[in-house]
């Protein structure tokens, strides 16, 4: 686990770390019900998958409470080619260490009382299952084959105890590096022990500033569409019609229109947009709210289960319709704006102040904040794909053409984009990539943390490891030599 410096261009984020780490763990999922004391062959250390010679069944090793199965590391091997991942450059040391350290995350979150809801586990099963029925053209009988169950609940009921643990070492894993932080010394330290020839090489970025011009709904749509939501609710309060029924014939959430509208929200954990949450923690059980807006339309809901934190809450969404007239108009708009900027009668900046529709921007001169290091800089080949064909060959201040977009409702709108500052591929700097180092700082001290906790842990759990295994060279000491 320790991060050397002569990897330093191979760092990644840790949260793509902690990713992979899940992805691997969920595979350890479908265990047998039945072990079989047939000693298997010898493992080779440096074999990779899949191996063939090797009998899938038998215990491989005990951490704790929990058991891996030889059949196990077979299925890790093949969940990751279902992630498109090349299982094949894995060997079979490496998975098994893999699943080591899943299991002795899992064994200590409830050693520590990590509590999982579990009324979060079975919606995101129920979700799975939906999903492994699309993947075999919605047939159960299919999926429930593949996965040699008798029926649709045993099924759940083993992907529920999978979830669980995967959750469990999830949140362990965030407990071992929440308060890990880094201070600007650590920063400078860790940039100065990188010799010049080792420093990583950051790619072209970009400083990325948009105007955006959107269609305005004429007030009868909205009107119309408030309307109905108000008669939904009339026909259901005072007639004994079905909210469901309404959802599933009326909404424009395609997202949730299978589901009859049904969304899980808790108070602790931010879901949906704040209008949302705030309708919804208001309101008591059975009620129907009056009709709101959010950024994706207007909406009216009912609060079907309230289960203290939990609410199960069904919504109908309507997006009002945009006339041909105000496309055209939001169209002749951006047009002009476009015109004055090149003419010279304004600055981009000052454009944006005064003709966006895009409110996170507009006040910035349009600026874009990048989500994932919340500053700036934008390196050019991780933009959106989309996006790249209109930013890779503009100059400092020069603008793109008209770019056609849709909003959270579907609906077209109209930008303009331009590159406020360009920084070619270049090595690492301290001062101006300091974010990005810190970042790398960051990462290596988390996994000198988690690789500490991982030793300490180890030397204070049962492990028990099947001798066709000790031959591996595992990073950690999990023969406790």
């Amino acid at each position: 686990m320790q991060l050397k410096i002569n990897n330093l261009k191979l760092i990644i984020n840790l949260k793509h770390l902690i990713a992979v780490c899940l992805i691997l763990f969920v595979a350890t999922g479908m265990l047998a019900q039945e072990i079989i004391d047939e000693t298997p062959k010898v493992v080779e250390k440096d074999s990779v998958m899949p191996l063939v010679n090797v009998k899938i069944d038998g215990v491989s090793a005990v951490i704790g409470d929990y058991i891996i199965l030889e059949s196990d590391i077979e299925k890790t091997s093949r969940l990751l080619k279902s992630q498109g991942i090349d299982a094949e450059t894995y060997t079979r040391c490496e998975l098994f260490g893999r699943l080591l350290e899943d299991k002795l995350y899992a064994h200590h979150a409830i050693q520590d009382s990590i509590v999982i809801n579990d009324a979060e586990i079975r919606s995101y099963v129920n979700q799975q299952v939906e999903q492994f029925k699309q993947e075999f053209n919605g047939s159960l009988e299919e999926v429930l084959t593949f996965y040699k169950k008798e029926n649709e609940q045993s099924l759940k009921d083993e992907m529920f105890e999978i979830n669980k643990a995967n959750k469990l070492a999830a949140e362990m894993q965030k407990k071992i590096i929440e308060d890990v932080e880094v201070t600007p010394e650590e920063v400078r330290q860790f940039f100065n022990k990188i010799t010049k020839e080792q420093r990583p090489t950051f790619g072209t970025e970009l400083k990325v500033a948009q105007i955006v011009i959107e269609p305005e709904v004429a007030e009868e749509g909205i009107q119309k569409v408030i309307n109905q939501l108000k008669d939904f609710k009339r026909d259901v309060q005072e007639n004994g019609a079905n909210f469901r029924s309404k959802v599933v014939l009326y909404t424009d959430d395609m997202a949730s229109k299978k589901n009859g509208g049904l969304y899980t929200l808790n108070r602790k954990k931010p879901q949906m947009v704040k209008e949302f949450r705030e309708v919804a923690f208001s309101m008591q059980e059975g009620e129907i709210s009056e009709p709101f807006k959010t950024d994706f339309g207007y909406h009216i809901l009912y609060p079907e289960k309230i289960r203290g934190q939990e609410y199960d809450v069904r919504h109908i969404l309507l997006i009002p319709e945009v006339s041909q007239e105000a496309v055209k108009s939001a169209k002749d708009r951006i047009e002009a704006v476009k015109k004055n900027i090149e003419e010279g009668h304004i600055t981009f900046a000052e454009a944006a102040r005064e003709s966006s529709d895009e409110l996170e921007t507009k006040f910035q001169g349009g600026q874009l904040i990048n989500p994932a290091t919340q500053d700036y800089n934008f390196e050019l080949t991780k933009i959106d794909p989309e996006l790249y064909g209109h930013l890779q060959n503009l100059e400092n201040n020069e603008i793109s053409e008209i770019i056609v977009d849709r909003d959270r409702t579907g609906n077209v709108k109209f930008k303009i984009m331009t590159v406020t500052d360009r920084i070619d591929e270049h090595e690492a700097n301290y001062s101006r990539d300091y974010l990005k180092v810190k970042e790398l700082a960051l990462s290596e001290k988390r996994l000198d943390v988690i690789a500490k906790w991982q030793e300490e842990k180890i030397m204070d759990t049962y492990i028990k490891i099947s001798d066709v295994y000790k031959d591996c060279d595992f990073n950690s000491n999990w023969l406790k030599k």
